[in-house]
């Protein structure tokens, strides 16, 4: 396999070092707080390398946001039941792994409480955080919950509204209590298999096909 031309090595890793310095500035700092002088410091590159690559702060801002999601995405969306076999369970058990390993191997927790604080002042950050990751992911269960219902495997008049709950049943455990930093919750999760069976169980008792 060739190897990538050494410019374009270097490009990818300016804009890593660039991105990797603005999370650490925006996640701790808030969205006002930073500039493009101190993500240049920070990342340790010239402010017109910088300017040069993004030409904003919210272009910055955006890409780090569009980076943040392609972690989940990336293998685990487009082709999240690639393999699976077709029940019901095993296409929401791997949703419900995928979703949890995000959220314990990324930073999504300050990125949702830096979403909270921002959105108030500045809409477009929320809306560029759900367009960036939380869209395609519910658009993604929804378009398996579809074909699930189609083949007889659920009984749901409404996937979209389905699609919501289970993303809540997952979160009401994993994500919100860290957000809050509700300390005895968090320090008391249940394993993470426990929660995604469960999850799935709950899931299954409303939408299993009717018998008979």
């Amino acid at each position: 396999m060739a190897k990538p031309a050494e410019g374009a090595a270097t490009s990818a890793e300016t804009t890593g070092k660039i991105l990797d310095a603005a999370q650490a500035l925006f996640l701790r700092d808030g969205y006002a707080g930073v500039n493009l002088d101190r993500i240049a410091k920070s990342a340790g590159v010239a402010r017109q390398t910088l300017y040069n690559r993004f030409g904003s702060k919210e272009s910055v801002f955006r890409s780090m946001v569009d980076r943040h999601w392609s972690k989940l995405q990336t293998g685990r969306v487009d082709d999240l039941v690639d393999g699976v076999p077709r029940s019901a369970e095993a296409v929401l058990r791997r949703f419900a792994q995928a979703i949890l390993a995000f959220v314990g191997e990324t930073d999504q927790v300050g990125f949702i409480r830096l979403v909270v604080a921002e959105s108030r002042r500045l809409p477009w950050i929320a809306e560029e955080f759900y367009r960036a990751g939380k869209e395609p992911l519910l658009k993604a269960l929804v378009g398996q919950l579809d074909r699930l219902a189609a083949d007889g495997l659920i009984e749901c008049r409404s996937t979209e509204l389905a699609a919501h709950q289970f993303f809540g049943l997952l979160q009401e455990v994993t994500l919100w209590p860290q957000v809050m930093g509700v300390g005895e919750f968090v320090t008391n999760l249940p394993p993470a298999d426990e929660i995604v069976e469960e999850s799935v169980a709950t899931f299954m008792a409303r939408y299993a096909p009717f018998a008979g």
